[in-house]
């Protein structure tokens, strides 16, 4: 995979996207705690020695040289059937509320699906959450292009059975794809 990440930073004159460091990790967590969003600096850890060992990378938007969101790619998804067809996966986007609607998600979108195109990709995929919290995301991704993958709703990566009861929560959702 292509990882010079000097090379890799866009920027406008107010965001910037540039990759994750290791002093990010405890800037990322407590900026979403301080909006009451459970990220616990661990995951950020874990994401950081991910992208060290070319397992997942992160990108992180900066508003006026305030971090405001990232994205991850994780090369081989946990989803089964992104993992059969070798689809790498959009996952954990995430913008604070204070940064949202000034184009950050589409910039954090744009440079990953650029990586993964880079990256000799043809084929992007992405989950979304099903309730109300995720309204914004699910209109943003067919606007953008992505398609559901058909293989209905999963709950952890597991498709749901007619008749089945499931939580509703982060780990229930539908996949999508889009090609590049």
């Amino acid at each position: 995979m292509k990882r010079n990440h000097e090379t890799i930073r866009i920027s406008t004159k107010r965001i910037i996207i540039r990759p994750m460091k290791e002093i990010d990790c405890e800037t990322i967590s407590k900026s979403f705690q301080s909006q009451n969003w459970n990220k616990p600096y661990q995951l950020y850890e874990k994401y950081f020695t991910e992208q060290q060992n070319g397992e997942r990378d992160v990108f992180i938007a900066e508003y006026e040289g305030e971090f405001a969101g990232y994205v991850t790619i994780k090369w081989k998804s946990n989803y089964s059937y992104f993992q059969e067809n070798k689809i790498p996966e959009i996952k954990d986007l995430n913008t604070l509320i204070k940064f949202q609607n000034k184009g950050i998600a589409t910039m954090l979108i744009d440079k990953a699906e650029e990586m993964i195109k880079e990256n000799g990709y043809s084929v992007v995929g992405i989950g979304v959450g099903l309730y109300s919290d995720y309204g914004i995301a699910q209109r943003m991704y067919v606007k953008r292009g992505y398609n559901f993958d058909g293989r209905g709703l999963m709950y952890r990566g597991e498709a749901v059975i007619p008749g089945n009861n499931v939580f509703v929560d982060d780990d229930l959702g539908v996949f999508m794809m889009k090609k590049l």
